[in-house]
């Protein structure tokens, strides 16, 4: 089973920008769609944004034309570089394949506050 760690994580000003990194223990991304999701507190994990294994992209409406997911297949390893960050991007943020299955990792923390 291929083991997904998240990372990239930390405190940003509203306004500021961070990058999560989703390392893949084997090369995945050319096999299955990729999705990041965010579970803020108190709320339902959701889909951030998705990239399939031909390189297209969807987003979700609260992240669109901030957020981009990309990812290359020679590190094994997915992006979600994150601009103009608001308090309501405050969440863990988790990869996983798109549509989510199998177990999720640690995910990673990302706290937007001034």
């Amino acid at each position: 089973q291929v083991q997904l760690v998240d990372s990239g994580g930390g405190l940003a000003q509203p306004g500021g920008s961070l990058r999560l990194s989703c390392a893949a223990s084997r090369s995945i991304f050319s096999i299955y769609a990729m999705g990041w999701y965010r579970q803020a507190p108190g709320k339902q994990r959701e889909l951030v944004a998705f990239i399939t294994t031909g390189g297209s992209t969807k987003y979700a409406d609260s992240v669109k034309d901030r957020f981009t997911i990309s990812s290359d297949n020679d590190k094994n390893t997915m992006y979600l570089q994150m601009n103009s960050l608001n308090a309501e991007d405050t969440a863990v943020y988790y990869c996983n394949k798109y549509p989510p299955r199998g177990s999720w990792g640690q995910g990673t923390q990302v706290t937007v506050s001034s």
